[in-house]
C-alpha cells in the first residue's frame, strides 16, 4: 500500500483531487509512536486497502503543522472526496483505527482547522 508524502506546496492540491477516503498522518523521524502507526498501516494492507494514505513530516512542514494545530504526534486527519472530514483519534492497532474511521465517517463533516 503506497504512502504518499505531502508538503506545504502540494498538500491541498493533491488532496482536493483525491477521490474516496484519505487518511493523512503527521509524523516525525524520531517519534516512536509514529513508527508504530506506520508499521500497523503497512502490515494491515487488506484492512486499509480502501484508504488513500498520506504522510506529512511535522518537523519539515511547520506551516501545515500549525495549520492543523498539531501538538502531539502522530496526528491523524480524515478527508473524504478531497475535503476535510474530521480529526482521528485512535490507538495504533488495526481494529481501533478501523472503528475510529467508521465512527468519524458516520458523523457530519467538521470544519477544517
Amino acid at each position: 500500500m503506497p504512502v504518499t508524502a505531502l508538503n506545504q506546496f502540494d498538500f491541498h492540491h493533491v488532496l482536493s483531487r483525491t477521490e474516496g477516503t484519505s487518511l493523512v498522518y503527521f509524523t516525525a523521524p524520531g517519534c516512536g509512536a509514529c513508527r508504530r502507526l506506520k508499521q500497523v498501516l503497512e502490515s494491515s494492507v487488506q484492512e486499509f486497502a480502501s484508504l488513500n494514505l498520506f504522510e506529512v513530516d511535522a518537523q519539515q512542514e511547520m506551516a501545515l503543522t500549525r495549520e492543523f494545530e498539531v501538538f502531539h504526534l502522530p496526528a491523524m486527519f480524515l478527508f473524504r472526496e478531497g475535503h476535510f472530514h474530521a480529526p482521528l483519534h485512535a490507538e495504533p492497532a488495526p481494529a481501533s483505527l478501523l472503528a475510529a474511521i467508521e465512527t468519524a465517517l458516520a458523523l457530519q463533516p467538521q470544519e477544517a482547522p
